[in-house]
């Protein structure tokens, strides 16, 4: 086996051009951990935000030599620590969350809790399941702040996004009144959803789920004494007209993912990859979600 493996890290933020592929020693999996050989990792705004140095400057970034790269992920159960009933073999997903880390799910492997992994359904690609910790537990989080719909009216913004395509799926069965606001051209995606749609849209919704961060723009959106939820930790909009203001945060929940790869598997939500690409080109794939557009995750393949 080989002693080092390669990992997308950034090391002075500076956009795309600054990433790099660099050689990092194996590392064995201790009690609880499992070493997956990873099949995808997709490819996010957050991680945009790393690279430009965003969360550097809000001082949430201080690794001394590189950061790494990636959140989610999908791919082999490659080897185990003690303390772990999941067999080598195994395929899972998972999320590594928080933003002073010196790796990320950009790598040929990586070393995880096994309770931050949930197993990949039998008809669920890999690199469609990549797609999915980040962004589906996002939504769920998002569709728990909002609550029972009870028939109100809800407006999810950036509704054709990874993010705001599960909002869509996962509000309804929660009984909201859901709208997608979006770009004409997704209108089919949106009403296939079971959505209504709107391209523009006008004050007095009950409530708004923010997935597009229009922040202020989007609290002006909802109803005098609604609820809006947004998905920026630490930089919540501010409050006005009695409108309560939430903002999503997102961790490891196994059970709750395991619960999402089982509905994407059973097409009761959208899978959304855009493009798979290799690992090497991780800078291109920066640069085409920066263009925007871009309707599911670029998936990169080690």
């Amino acid at each position: 086996m080989p002693s080092t493996f390669r990992t997308a890290v950034i090391r002075t933020p500076g956009g795309p051009d600054a990433i790099e592929i660099t050689d990092v020693p194996v590392v064995e999996p201790g009690p609880g951990e499992v070493r997956v050989a990873i099949a995808g990792a997709a490819v996010n705004p957050v991680d945009l935000g790393v690279v430009a140095g965003v969360f550097h400057q809000l001082g949430l970034v201080n690794q001394p030599e590189h950061t790494g790269l990636g959140w989610d992920f999908a791919g082999t159960v490659v080897a185990t620590g003690p303390d772990v009933d999941l067999p080598v073999g195994s395929r899972v997903a998972g999320l590594v969350t928080g933003f002073d880390r010196d790796f990320g799910t950009y790598a040929e492997q990586l070393v995880v809790p096994a309770r931050d992994t949930a197993p990949v359904p039998d008809g669920l690609d890999l690199t469609e399941a990549a797609a999915v910790p980040l962004n589906g537990l996002t939504a769920a989080g998002i569709v728990d702040l909002l609550g029972e719909g009870a028939g109100r009216s809800l407006l999810v913004t950036g509704a054709a996004g990874a993010v705001g395509g599960y909002v869509l799926s996962l509000a309804a069965e929660r009984g909201w009144r859901v709208t997608g606001l979006a770009r004409a051209a997704d209108e089919e995606f949106v009403r296939g959803l079971g959505a209504e749609f709107l391209t523009t849209a006008t004050p007095g919704w009950d409530a708004v789920a923010d997935a597009a961060t229009l922040q202020e723009e989007g609290v002006a959106l909802v109803a005098d004494g609604g609820l809006f939820v947004g998905v920026r930790p630490g930089m919540a909009p501010a409050a006005e007209r009695g409108v309560t203001v939430e903002v999503v945060g997102v961790e490891p929940d196994r059970a709750r993912l395991a619960a999402l790869l089982d509905a994407t598997a059973r097409g009761e939500l959208p899978a959304r990859v855009h493009a798979v690409l290799p690992l090497d080109q991780v800078a291109a794939a920066h640069r085409a979600v920066a263009e925007g557009g871009v309707r599911g995750r670029f998936v990169l393949r080690p």
